[in-house]
């Protein structure tokens, strides 16, 4: 089981030991991302995750990748719209000095200011990386439908001018902020000596107590379908199609990814035989979820012949809205809950992921689910909640579609296949 612990200053550190394996899975996270920004500093979440891998009091930026490249293990980061995290990979025999590094990273960051020009310059290049591939940038004109002026439908890396204006003072005030105990969480998986870690971690972050960083609450003021085109002259036509939906906990949320399991996570899916393998209208197609703290979103994610857009959307719709109007069978019913426990099962056999799984949950929900739980929860779901789930976000006056591609004569005829029938 999970070794769940807080300190009395309010960080909390979350284990699951792994006899079986030789590495340990190592992960700093703390309660800030884009949604937690003010529209001034936008990217500014995702700027200082960059900037704390230039070096910090101890360790210079060479010395922070050797250390820990230099005996088989990997690092990284990630800025998401809720959370930031850090994280290693490593054998379990160099957890103290991998904590050491990313601890010091995360309390000791230099901020040279050269170090920060020349990052700019990356993070612009990122940026416009994003914009160039139509399979990312489709995802961002979707959120801005969404949540259209609010941090949610705002890219996390920011933009040209946001990502300019952020200054030493800016990064550094944010980060004496935004990067306290109360708002981090120290998350391991692996071959792991507990104690031994928390015993550590109290060492180092010994700061006292500090407030709750703070978002603002999404706003869904919308009241009819809602079309994104963006003419691009690709040699195919890039879709996301998003409909707001249940948040993180809800008490229906494991209906919804059953849901998300039969319309679209793999080739066994409705919308994957309908629509490629069936009448071949696309080659990638498929649907996702996105879960926040107070919101969420059911996403289908295609790439289209351009010729047959509309014949696409048509058939998209269709398969949708069958759910709000029948029960799903017996038998993919089985199915979809057969994969969603034999996905998570294979998954946290690796640390990473087992790191990545507690280590979410405890920052999202200050608790951690086992598999055992999730099963026992996943028994109790029935066919009936999943039409209840489909009837409660598959509306068409919830319709969100962006669209890239040569379409510039289109929008008017495509806006019009904007129902659920």
């Amino acid at each position: 089981m999970y070794k769940k612990e807080k300190l009395n200053n309010g960080l909390r550190i979350i284990t699951k030991r792994m006899d079986r394996v030789q590495s340990v899975a190592l992960g700093i996270w703390i309660n800030i991302g884009s949604r937690y920004e003010a529209f001034a500093q936008r990217g500014i979440s995702h700027f200082l995750e960059h900037l704390l891998f230039k070096g910090s009091k101890k360790y210079s930026c060479r010395l922070i990748k050797e250390s820990i490249e230099g005996v088989g293990g990997s690092l990284n980061g990630f800025t998401s719209e809720e959370h930031t995290c850090y994280l290693v990979k490593i054998p379990h025999a160099f957890l103290v000095h991998s904590l050491d590094i990313l601890s010091d990273m995360v309390n000791n960051p230099l901020l040279n200011p050269a170090d920060i020009e020349k990052e700019k310059t990356v993070v612009l290049e990122e940026l416009k990386m994003y914009r160039d591939l139509p399979q990312s940038y489709v995802n961002e004109l979707l959120d801005e439908l969404l949540w259209p002026n609010q941090p949610l439908g705002l890219p996390i890396i920011g933009t040209v001018e946001t990502v300019n204006r952020i200054s030493r003072q800016d990064l550094r005030f944010f980060q004496s902020r935004h990067y306290t105990p109360s708002n981090i969480v120290i998350s391991a998986a692996g071959r792991i000596n507990h104690e031994l870690l928390a015993e550590r971690v109290s060492a180092i972050f010994a700061s006292p107590k500090s407030t709750l960083n703070t978002y603002t609450g999404a706003l869904q003021v919308q009241n009819k379908p809602q079309l994104k085109v963006f003419p691009k002259a690709t040699e195919q036509t890039h879709m996301a199609l998003g409909f707001h939906a249940l948040k993180r906990d809800h008490p229906l949320r494991h209906a919804q990814s059953i849901l998300h399991i039969i319309l679209g996570a793999n080739m066994s899916s409705r919308l994957f035989n309908e629509v490629r393998e069936k009448r071949g209208l696309a080659y990638e197609i498929g649907t996702g979820l996105k879960r926040y703290h107070d919101t969420g979103v059911f996403l289908v994610h295609a790439g289209i012949d351009n010729r047959k857009v509309a014949d696409c959307l048509q058939l998209i719709f269709k398969e949708l809205g069958k759910t709000r109007k029948s029960l799903v069978s017996e038998d993919e019913f089985k199915r979809a809950k057969d994969f969603y426990v034999g996905q998570l099962s294979l998954a946290l056999e690796d640390t990473m992921e087992y790191m990545l799984w507690m280590g979410e949950s405890i920052a999202c929900l200050d608790k951690v689910y086992s598999l055992e739980q999730v099963v026992k929860e996943l028994n109790q779901v029935r066919r009936q909640d999943c039409l209840e789930v489909a009837k409660q976000i598959f509306k068409d006056e919830i319709i969100n579609l962006a669209l890239i591609g040569p379409l510039e004569k289109s929008e008017k005829q495509l806006y019009g296949k904007l129902n659920l029938g």
